[in-house]
């Protein structure tokens, strides 16, 4: 008996559909479909902007460096803020270790520019590629970047290789640290950078290292290599009374005073004898009454 013709158009419509299902449901009969990706080549301009745009962008953290130590040199921040650490913190959420980085990374930077950038601009694409050679001397750092950079195999060296290059010389020069705590030396600026405007300077050892001191001086506490401290050879009693001294101006110092003020405070930081004269003495008492004043208002 045959079916009516609208029950057989059902049934061939049914049928299709299973065999529209079937072929979905066997992974054999999938289709995938691939979407090209056109490829455009830059012009020579435009290949010459990336390059120059890339330099910038690996290079921003040396030009937050340097513009951090113009702040900090020129006390731009004095306007708003008593401290430089303080300014740091509130402007860009820098806490003063952050900033000091950055700065000590700038340093280092402009001293293998002068080295490294004619091969091939391989230089440091970030602060912690730089940070294991703040401590070195100017020809030290060069020395490490171009082995750091053979290692790599002509690349831009990490962190981890910089810092295995830096131990290799540091064993290598290694002298023993004689310095004490609270022995009272004189900074020697030498032809390093980072001590521009100590030279001369004394302080008070604060922190012995094994490569380095922590000195505190009339404006803050600073990490040292031992290539630039000379002790003074004071008595134990006269290095008390420096650590005294240094400890008063310190604190009229970061108490943001005008600037003839700080400036005599500076000229204090530079005696080269254990004591105060009684001018200087008499000074610095005012100096330190005028402080105490400005904390009670």
């Amino acid at each position: 008996m045959n079916s009516p013709p609208s029950r057989r158009k059902k049934a061939a419509s049914t049928d299709s559909t299973n065999e529209d299902i079937s072929q979905q449901e066997d992974p054999g009969s999938a289709t995938i479909t691939v979407t090209a990706v056109e490829v455009t080549e830059l012009t020579q301009e435009e290949q010459s902007d990336r390059l120059h745009l890339e330099r910038k962008v690996e290079r921003a953290f040396f030009e937050a460096g340097k513009a951090l130590a113009q702040l900090r040199d020129r006390k731009l921040y004095r306007s708003t803020h008593r401290t430089f650490e303080e300014y740091c913190r509130d402007r860009f959420g820098h806490s003063r270790r952050q900033s000091y980085l950055l700065m000590d990374a700038a340093v280092v930077f402009d001293n293998l520019m002068e080295k490294c950038d004619p091969m091939d601009h391989i230089l440091p694409t970030n602060e912690r590629q730089v940070r294991p050679m703040t401590k070195l001397e100017p020809h030290q750092q060069q020395e490490v970047w171009v082995k750091a950079v053979e290692q790599a195999g002509g690349k831009v060296p990490p962190a981890r290789i910089v810092k295995n290059v830096v131990q290799q010389i540091m064993e290598r020069t290694q002298a023993p640290n004689t310095y004490q705590l609270g022995e009272v030396c004189q900074i020697l600026a030498k032809d390093n950078p980072e001590l521009r405007g100590k030279g001369g300077c004394w302080g008070i050892i604060s922190q012995v290292n094994d490569f380095s001191c922590t000195v505190k001086l009339w404006d803050g506490e600073y990490t040292i290599g031992l290539q630039h401290l000379k002790s003074f050879n004071y008595l134990p009693a006269e290095c008390q009374q420096m650590q005294v001294i240094c400890d008063r101006i310190n604190r009229v110092y970061s108490s943001g005073l005008e600037e003839s003020v700080q400036k005599f405070l500076e000229s204090l930081g530079k005696l080269n004898r254990p004591y105060l004269t009684a001018l200087e003495e008499k000074l610095l008492g005012v100096l330190e009454s005028e402080y105490r004043d400005e904390k009670i208002t």
